[in-house]
């Protein structure tokens, strides 16, 4: 589930009311998926209007509306996907019915059809990171990029098929002990502002499924608004809900699965700094705290928001940063040239210059940037502001924008503290030479974050590494290292091969 509201990379799903809509062949006609630039659109299986449920087939019952897409580079709809909510009972139902066939395939047939959908995505990766770019609006290098992480997750879990096992653990009496799991893997969430990547990337993985015989049920899809996701927190039959969106929601949804004693995987907020030491290597620092604040015109879960400098180097650091700022090259998401694009949404745009404003009234002066662009779309300058106190509020208020707070301090005492003080633990990078400090950085009295970097920015996380925070992020853990637990029902089995009953505490029935 990702939140359909404000606080997350996708933010205000747009919902046309069947009432007072445009004819449909004037609707038809605007769509960019009719324009001939977009016609690979139809590669993907898209059409100007898609259904929004698949549980083995494709279709929806019950229309509550339809949600119309837009390109964030332009602003013009791209295709429609219809909402559902009397699919979802139906829905649950197969999907139920399919996990008893697959939880029959042993682990490493199953990760053969894990690698075949990597595979299927390998083949589609270009025209699916050109959907990425043209629905989200990131650069075309990182939409496909966006891809590239999805089949190289594949990858991993191919190997983890093969390789997870339970260990055997020595008994006082005559017994083994061993844990024992069950192999699943998890599929990435959709979102409601980019549902035609969630369509599209479905009917990739339902034909594979279909070309293995196999429930296309296994990977089923329901695109709907707040009444499906508090559905889905609320139903029993969810043994696992896996949430990315803002704290606000997450804990909403942390509560109604909680309730009914089920489990949630949270991915929530990231208030992340970089903390730039006087002996660091400022040919590292200034384009890891550009990447790291500008990538994805500051939309990543990861982009660094705080930037402490030491009062020795930050001025330096500042007029560095700043050179480098004006050099990024801002523009079309599939032009190979640009570095940077438009934020997500009007909505996000909105909520950029509210920021700007508080931090100027909080005593916070813009280095550069600060205003809207003049040009079709949601785009945005990218902004530095100095002058803030490191607990300003706004400093402590996690905007998804490209602007980076940069804030002096003296002492490393004081300002791994200022790292930790935001509620949010999910990223966090400091830039030194002193090895002692990196240790201390890396310990119990260092950053209390998920992701604890040294000398890189705070975004850009392997898939071999648990992705996730602490605290406001939620807790969650995705990807590599053993996220995977999460997604198992673990059991420890004890089995007596002897024809001896050794009970606890020593009991003996006579």
């Amino acid at each position: 589930v990702r939140e359909p509201c404000q606080g997350g990379p996708v933010q205000g799903a747009r919902s046309r009311a069947l009432s007072g809509r445009p004819s449909p062949a004037a609707a038809m006609s605007t769509l960019l998926i009719n324009q001939e630039r977009y016609a690979w659109l139809r590669e993907l299986g898209l059409q100007e209007e898609n259904p929004g449920v698949y549980n083995g087939r494709w279709g929806a019952a019950g229309r509550c509306g339809v949600v119309t897409t837009y390109c964030p580079a332009n602003n013009e709809p791209i295709a429609s996907v219809r909402q559902v909510s009397a699919d979802y009972e139906e829905t649950v139902k197969k999907a139920k019915e399919a996990w008893k066939v697959w939880a029959d395939i042993p682990a490493p047939k199953r990760g053969e059809i894990v690698r075949q959908i990597g595979d299927a995505l390998r083949q589609k990766i270009k025209v699916l990171g050109s959907l990425v770019s043209l629905e989200m609006g990131k650069i075309f290098v990182e939409g496909v990029g966006e891809v590239q992480e999805y089949v190289d997750v594949c990858d991993y879990a191919v190997g983890l098929s093969r390789m997870i096992g339970g260990p055997i653990l020595p008994s006082e009496s005559k017994y083994i002990i061993r844990k024992c799991n069950s192999f699943f893997f998890l599929f990435r969430k959709g979102a409601p502002t980019t549902s035609l990547v969630s369509v599209a990337v479905t009917k990739i993985i339902a034909k594979v499924l279909e070309d293995n015989k196999l429930p296309g049920a296994i990977c089923s899809l329901v695109c709907g608004g707040a009444d499906i996701g508090t559905a889905m927190a609320k139903d029993e039959r969810m043994d696992l809900l896996s949430f990315t969106g803002s704290t606000k929601v997450g804990k909403q949804v942390a509560l109604m699965v909680q309730e009914r004693f089920g489990r949630s995987l949270l991915e929530l907020g990231g208030n992340n700094a970089i903390i730039v030491f006087e002996d660091a290597d400022l040919n590292l620092v200034i384009p890891s705290a550009l990447f790291a604040a500008v990538g994805t015109a500051g939309q990543r879960c990861t982009t660094a928001r705080r930037l402490f400098l030491h009062e020795s180097i930050h001025d330096e650091v500042v007029t560095k940063l700043a050179k480098a700022y004006a050099q990024v090259r801002i523009g079309d998401p599939w032009d190979s040239d640009t570095l940077y694009g438009p934020l997500h949404t009007k909505e996000a745009v909105k909520m950029f210059l509210d920021a700007v404003e508080q931090a100027k009234q909080q005593g916070g002066s813009v280095v550069c940037g600060g205003k809207v662009i003049n040009r079709p779309g949601n785009y945005v300058e990218p902004t530095i502001v100095t002058g803030l106190p490191h607990n300003a509020p706004i400093v402590h208020t996690e905007t998804f924008a490209p602007i980076l707070y940069v804030l002096k301090f003296k002492e490393e005492e004081e300002v791994f503290a200022w790292n930790n003080e935001v509620k949010q633990g999910l990223s966090s990078s400091i830039f030194t030479k002193d090895l002692g400090r990196i240790f201390r950085w890396l310990g119990p009295k260092g950053s209390d974050c998920g992701i604890v970097n040294v000398n890189i920015p705070t975004s850009g996380a392997e898939i071999g590494g648990a992705f996730g925070g602490e605290k406001h992020t939620g807790g969650g853990r995705e990807s590599g290292s053993d996220s995977w637990k999460l997604y198992m029902r673990r059991s420890t089995c004890t089995i007596n091969y002897s024809k001896d009953l050794p009970l606890a505490q020593g009991i003996k029935f006579q």
